[in-house]
């Protein structure tokens, strides 16, 4: 299978979409009540469209078990690495790493086949991600790195579980609903035993932020996950990876984070494996 351009665009936006809800979180107060309130968000919207879809296939329930079980670990670490790094620092070390994981696993235990040129493709885009951040020897001894690089083999774990769970649900966006509704209640039950006093008020406050985050969750996921219908779940991987672009502009404009001369030569980089995964 190869990368038609159609699925190459879709995955595109949906790599805008990621950065942006993840900007969200990053610009807010308390990371960790945004996530869940982005995750309530997210679960709510998932609940008003499912009445309106075909329930997964019965083979796909194990993988979402397996997947909601991630995502779990997923949002909560990522509003714990928030707090102590910047979106420009631990952003493209989780997003860099994951999509050669997924590369190297999915030949192994999926058997899927991949060319030199999309190998090549999966490699530039996971290089120019991050080469920013790698080129200072400090990274690895930053508080975020461990956690950044932790959460990289989670985002693997998913990505590996969701595509076997949607090429056997029959159905992509049902698949990806039901994901995003089994697991907001551990989500939110996790951050009420930690700050009880203050979920429910601070999600309140947030509504309108979490509402257009879980719009972006739900579309950027959903569309990646249909893609990895129609083409190798590795290369999608590494081109829904290209966020850290987007998340360079956002973090650049919105929040005044340093652009620098590395992160321009990492996006050409990106934009050249970006050309390979079209051929």
């Amino acid at each position: 299978m190869t990368v038609s351009l159609n699925v190459f665009l879709l995955v595109l936006f949906a790599a805008l979409l990621h950065a942006s809800w993840n900007a969200i979180i990053k610009s807010s107060a308390d990371t960790l009540l945004d996530t869940v309130a982005l995750t309530i968000a997210a679960a709510v919207l998932a609940a008003l469209a499912l009445p309106f879809l075909p329930p997964p296939a019965p083979a796909a329930w194990p993988w979402l078990a397996g997947s909601a079980m991630l995502h779990i670990c997923y949002f909560l670490m990522l509003g714990a690495v928030y707090r102590v790094g910047d979106l420009s620092h631990v952003y493209p070390l989780m997003r860099g790493i994951a999509p050669m994981l997924v590369a190297l696993v999915g030949v192994i235990w999926l058997g899927e086949t991949l060319s030199v040129t999309v190998w090549s493709g999966i490699g530039l885009i996971c290089l120019g991600i991050l080469l920013p951040v790698l080129r200072h020897p400090q990274v690895f001894a930053e508080r975020a790195t461990p956690l950044a690089l932790a959460i990289a083999v989670v985002i693997a774990g998913y990505t590996l579980v969701d595509g076997n769970g949607t090429r056997a649900s029959g159905n992509p966006l049902s698949y990806c609903l039901w994901m995003f509704l089994l697991e907001a209640p551990p989500v939110v039950f996790a951050a009420w035993i930690k700050e009880r006093s203050r979920v429910w008020v601070y999600c309140r406050a947030r509504w309108r932020q979490a509402t257009i985050g879980g719009f972006c969750v739900l579309g950027s996921y959903s569309i990646a996950l249909w893609a990895m219908i129609a083409a190798p779940i590795a290369a999608i991987a590494a081109l829904r990876e290209t966020s850290v672009l987007f998340a360079a502009v956002i973090g650049c404009t919105l929040l005044k984070e340093r652009l620098g001369s590395w992160r321009v030569a990492g996006a050409a980089i990106i934009a050249g494996g970006m050309a390979l995964l079209r051929l």
